[in-house]
């Protein structure tokens, strides 16, 4: 693969840094971006490079993500999907890989992982994908036109979010190659391990004194960041003790000689469950051969190096604070993101940009692995930043002022869910944003990056929200919307739109139903009154996982916005909407309307609920919509016909404009597209809802439904 594009010197491949976006001239920034771009590229493929033959690809390294065919064609992806949803390009360049590799990075509930969904392509079919998506990118960074400062307004921040976004998965694919048989990798001369190792030294605690913490940042930073980057918290943090090191192996070992993975006190309730379940008794990279440690890198397994980082998630690292605890007298545990930040900026480390060589062993500067906690020292500390991850005590969540990215609105929200913490500090192979001081990334605690940790002491109790509400202004809206009160006499707009279906559903098989744009899930779940499986898919994971939510636990917590600063705290159940009993019958997934998967197909009917205005392509999503429906089935659809140039392109509208020199109405559209394959089941109604923002703002609409029959 890497012999397929132009070739970069090690060098330039391993020691990159994330542009600085706001100063210099826009003719030299377009060509550092075409440098930067070129050589994320060919790393992911010099990454890719490390797998022996197409079954390494096909294997599941890890049951909980797809194998790495898919996040091979997935980065590649991301950019045509990120860049059609901007209004960059308009075309596709393959609707089949853009519909299988844009979702499914993470296990979130409604990612597809059924392997039988799937007929992964090969690796060079992919492979020549990548290449032509490579080309228009690189003619992209060429041609489109580029101002200084780059915003995310910008278009070019839509390039750099793809650049940034693939390497994410340079780091996150290099996970799942570490736990891949060690016989379907293969040695790669550009990631070179340190081949130092041996007695690890003895821990101890060291004082960080108190004070102010900053985190966040405005939207005048020089640097690209993630939606959840932007903002602000303030905090005076009292002083602490930290471990001097991070947890070596050896450290770590003295908890697994103690049966730690076998003593139920240690752990929190949900980590004894992940390790009762998993049955495991070591970290997971530990490998026995005999009665003698190995140990797992990238590539390789090495002799067990004592002195590198214990590689852990974060339930184990809690189980171990919690031993160390008991056996020490002293209160242990992991520190805040606020605490890991009065540590590293009382060091005053340099932040990447102003690197002239990494101060710790990150940003592939120094080994692509870890090595000894005792080699990077700052100040009295070792490895503040590099050589792992650190996890901290605290789940993700927006800092005051957060704001959703409108072309990647769920990067962050989906993991507000109080079951992502955060990881701090970067590792050897975090490189772009991901090495940066203000970069806020989380994993559930159960899944492994390359990610260790180190403890503090403190007197200082963490409270860690537990009982979680929704708190994104939009999403809570349709939860009022969708499960909420009635208001001014408006029936619920699911239940109007079933009551006028249910005329129709006397002579209609009803096996499968399928919910597009179903939001936060309510049609979806009344259609499962009457159909024995109903499929929601929207667009949006932060709606998604309102409905998988509702589903798996079957009640909803959100807060509502009332006036000014003022809110309330709402709670809804399925069983008040008598929908608890059929709610197995539901399953949510994310996907685009306008290039849906094969998968979906063969329902007997069809609900598209005020969608087809919000689409890109709408024409062609209705041109297309037969091939889903089973012969004599239904589609319903519903619009207030609200087209906005900001969603559709005019010559891309079904109806709203003049046609001829003639009012050409949405309604006159439907029928035209429609004709070949439907026919209008009934006079068309009209359904009003209402969507409540605060206690006295309303937006009162009419919707208009029209039913079809599959001809």
């Amino acid at each position: 693969m890497g012999n397929m594009i132009e070739t970069k010197s090690q060098q330039d491949l391993l020691v990159t840094k994330t542009p600085i976006l706001n100063q210099g001239n826009p003719e030299e920034k377009r060509r550092e971006l075409l440098n930067y771009f070129r050589a994320t590229w060919e790393l992911d493929e010099r990454l890719y490079d490390c797998l022996n033959g197409q079954e390494a690809f096909l294997h599941r390294a890890d049951p909980l993500r797809h194998p790495l065919a898919f996040y091979f064609g997935h980065t590649a992806t991301f950019f045509v999907n990120k860049l059609i949803l901007a209004g960059i390009i308009t075309e596709r360049i393959d609707s089949k890989f853009e519909s299988m590799f844009a979702v499914g990075v993470d296990e979130m509930s409604w990612d597809d992982l059924n392997e039988k969904h799937y007929d992964w392509p090969t690796v060079e079919e992919t492979q020549v994908y990548r290449n032509k998506t490579k080309k228009m990118i690189e003619k992209l960074i060429l041609e489109l036109p580029l101002t200084i400062p780059i915003n995310w307004e910008s278009q070019f921040w839509v390039i750099v979010m793809g650049i940034e976004h693939q390497r994410i998965h340079i780091e996150t694919s290099s996970v799942l190659i570490r736990q891949l048989p060690i016989d379907l990798v293969k040695p790669n001369s550009l990631f070179k391990i340190c081949e130092e190792w041996g007695n690890a030294p003895a821990n101890e605690l060291v004082k960080v004194k108190s004070g102010k913490v900053s985190i966040g940042k405005g939207k005048d930073n020089a640097l690209y960041g993630w939606d959840n980057e932007f903002g602000k918290y303030n905090s005076k943090i009292k002083s602490f003790y930290a471990s001097k090191f991070l947890v070596s192996n050896e450290e770590f070992k003295a908890f697994v000689d103690d049966d730690g993975y076998t003593t139920e006190k240690w752990w929190t309730e949900e980590g004894w469950g992940w390790v009762t379940y998993k049955k495991c008794t070591h970290p997971l990279f530990w490998v026995k051969e005999g009665t003698e440690w190995k140990f797992r890198t990238l590539l390789e397994i090495i002799e067990m190096p004592w002195n590198w980082p214990a590689e852990v998630n974060y339930l184990e690292a809690k189980a171990f604070c919690n031993w160390k605890s008991a056996k020490t007298g002293k209160t242990l545990r992991m520190p805040t993101e606020a605490e890991y930040y009065r540590l590293r900026d009382s060091l005053h480390i340099a932040d990447q940009p102003e690197w002239e060589i990494a101060p710790g062993n990150i940003n592939l500067e120094h080994y692509a692995s870890s090595c000894p906690v005792d080699k990077f020292e700052t100040g009295g500390f070792y490895d503040v930043i590099g050589n792992v991850w650190q996890w901290t005590e605290m789940p993700i969540s927006g800092l005051d002022g957060f704001e959703i990215h409108p072309f990647y609105d769920d990067f962050s929200t989906p993991t507000f869910d109080a079951k992502h913490n955060l990881i701090k500090g970067g590792s050897w192979i975090s490189t772009g944003n991901l090495a940066i001081r203000d970069s806020r990334y989380a994993f559930r605690r159960h899944f492994y990056q390359h990610a260790g940790f180190r403890y503090i002491e403190s007197d200082v109790k963490v409270e860690i929200e537990t009982d979680y509400y929704e708190t994104d202004n939009l999403v809570s809206q349709y939860c009022e919307f969708q499960y909420g009160e009635e208001y001014f006499g408006i029936q619920n707009y699911s239940e109007a739109c079933l009551s006028i279906i249910e005329n129709h559903l006397a002579d209609l098989h009803k096996g499968n139903a399928l919910d597009l744009g179903c939001a936060t899930g309510r049609t979806s779940f009344e259609l499962a009154k009457h159909f024995d499986r109903v499929t929601g898919v929207d667009f949006s994971a932060r709606f998604i996982r309102i409905g998988t939510q509702l589903k798996e636990t079957g009640k909803l917590k959100y807060i509502r916005e009332e006036e000014g600063k003022l809110t309330s705290y709402q709670e809804v159940k399925l069983e008040d909407h008598n929908l608890d009993i059929i709610r197995n019958k539901v399953e949510f997934f994310q996907a685009d309307a306008c290039n849906l998967k094969d998968i979906y197909t063969g329902y007997d009917l069809v609900f598209a609920g005020n969608l087809i205005d919000r689409l890109y392509d709408p024409i062609q999503f209705l041109k297309d919509i037969h091939q889903r429906i089973n012969e004599n089935g239904m589609l319903v659809l519903t619009s207030p016909y609200t087209w906005l140039e900001e969603f559709t392109e005019l010559n891309k509208w079904v109806g709203g404009y003049r046609k001829d020199g003639e009012p050409y109405t949405t309604l006159d559209g439907l029928k035209e597209i429609l004709k070949e394959h439907f026919y209008l089941l009934d006079e068309p109604k009209d359904v009003p809802f209402v969507i409540r923002e605060t206690s006295r703002k309303y937006q009162h609409t009419i919707a208009q439904m029209t039913i079809w029959k599959k001809k």
